[in-house]
């Protein structure tokens, strides 16, 4: 299911380039951001399959950001991601209809199953 369009949201630039560089080489169409603002402002703008999101991030943090985009109903599938091995926060973000998590470092093969499983569910959806 190559060609998925992925929001990538997190606060590490570095993590943000490299891991576009990888998604885009495997067929992904991936557009980065690096607050939960600006998440907002891409989803409201454009539509994506779905959404990598960093839980923990200065200002909007993902919980906050999650919250946002379900009241603005910018529906997207939403993969967490944690750093900061927040297992229970990552669980508290499933209940707000987050498809899944990971925890960073993660490989991008893991990556890449998980989105193709919320983006399964997001074809299912519609």
């Amino acid at each position: 299911m190559k060609g998925a369009r992925i929001l990538l949201v997190d606060d590490e630039v570095e993590f943000t380039e490299n891991m576009t560089r990888l998604l885009v080489s495997r067929g992904y169409h991936v557009t980065a951001v690096n607050s939960g603002d600006s998440a907002i402002k891409a989803l409201s703008q454009d539509k994506y399959d779905v959404m990598v999101l960093d839980l923990k991030m200065p200002g909007m943090d993902g919980i906050t950001t999650l919250r946002e985009v379900k009241k603005l109903q910018l529906f997207t599938e939403t993969l967490i991601l944690t750093g900061h091995g927040a297992v229970s926060t990552a669980l508290k973000a499933m209940k707000l209809g987050a498809y899944g998590y990971l925890t960073k470092p993660c490989e991008v093969d893991e990556l890449v199953e998980k989105i193709e499983g919320a983006w399964d569910k997001e074809d299912t959806n519609k």
